[in-house]
């Protein structure tokens, strides 16, 4: 055998082992996913798959160097703290955080292990940072609605139905943002005419029972806020809007594609993949404290317009030429 080959042997038999363990060696990270809503929801089936993309286009494969922890409570808020808890049990290197519920667990069992929300509304008030700017401790993430946002809301419903004169807010009276969203509307009804009901639920019969008994009068509409009583229940309250010719008004397309009236409101799924980002940065060396709460950048108009006609609601050009 030539000196040549007998190097170029004694190469590949030294390299091979090496680079086999290194990438045996690559440290395996731990990501805990907490979402109070249910595992099984299309909606949070592709959310998830939405983060999953970007955060592997970042570099990242489930299996090889980061392993993922679910947990899913199906809005129970006593499943949700506990599993909160079991999540900072496990010592992950983040945290990704849904909605507000989750947010809230979370931050009364740990003030170490980075957390990153999603779809958190009004992390301010809520007292999940100290500001958007410079979030500060071990917590940010990124935010969905401010609760001015159910002025907008009662725009939107008055647009489509003008004859709307009292205006149930649906939401879920645990969830500070939700209460704020309340507030919001209260203080913004001396302008379009409504005056504003608090319609607070928790499951669905308190869903069946407020809405049956709101509809009771004329005149109503409804502003269904985003809560894991509300996202859960869509299709009950869809149904009952629909039976009970209530015009509403909601904060996520996917309402409106299970058969609700109309939505304003932003894109979830823009808002994993920048979660997504974040984690990355975060695991990469980042304090979270010092990366900003950031806030959507698009809002969209959608229509269901069978929904209108089965309703008897005519939708002008000029909305359907808004409409996203």
């Amino acid at each position: 055998m030539r000196r040549r080959e007998l190097i170029t042997l004694i190469g590949g038999a030294t390299t091979w082992p090496v680079a086999a363990l290194a990438q045996r060696s690559e440290r395996v990270r731990r990501i805990g996913v907490l979402s109070p809503f249910n595992q099984a929801d299309p909606e949070t089936q592709a959310l998830l798959a939405a983060f999953k993309q970007r955060f592997q286009e970042l570099g990242w494969s489930d299996g090889r160097n980061v392993k993922f922890e679910y947990r899913f409570t199906d809005g129970n808020p006593e499943r949700t703290r506990a599993a909160g808890a079991e999540l900072v049990g496990l010592s992950p290197d983040v945290i990704l955080a849904y909605a507000n519920p989750a947010v809230s667990s979370l931050i009364q069992v740990t003030q170490t292990i980075p957390i990153v929300f999603t779809q958190a509304s009004d992390p301010v008030g809520s007292g999940f940072v100290s500001s958007l700017a410079h979030p500060g401790g071990n917590i940010t993430g990124f935010h969905s609605f401010e609760p001015a946002i159910a002025g907008k809301w009662l725009e939107v419903l008055k647009e489509f139905a003008p004859g709307v004169r009292r205006a149930a807010v649906v939401h879920h009276p645990n969830i500070a943002a939700n209460v704020a969203f309340v507030r919001a509307a209260e203080a913004a009804s001396s302008t379009f005419g409504v005056t504003v009901t608090a319609a607070a639920v928790r499951n669905p019969t308190d869903i069946e029972s407020v809405l049956t008994k709101f509809a009771q009068e004329p005149n109503g509409g409804l502003i269904v806020a985003p809560a894991p009583s509300t996202f859960d229940n869509r299709d009950l309250i869809v149904a009952l809007a629909t039976r009970l010719r209530l015009p509403a008004v909601y904060s996520y397309r996917f309402f409106v594609t299970s058969g609700g009236l109309v939505s304003y409101g932003i894109d979830g799924k823009d808002l994993w993949r920048a979660a997504a980002v974040y984690v990355d940065r975060i695991l990469r060396g980042e304090k979270p404290g010092d990366l900003p709460v950031q806030l959507p950048t698009k809002y969209y108009l959608v229509i269901n317009l069978k929904t209108a006609k089965a309703q008897g609601i005519e939708v002008s050009s000029q909305l359907q030429q808004r409409a996203d």
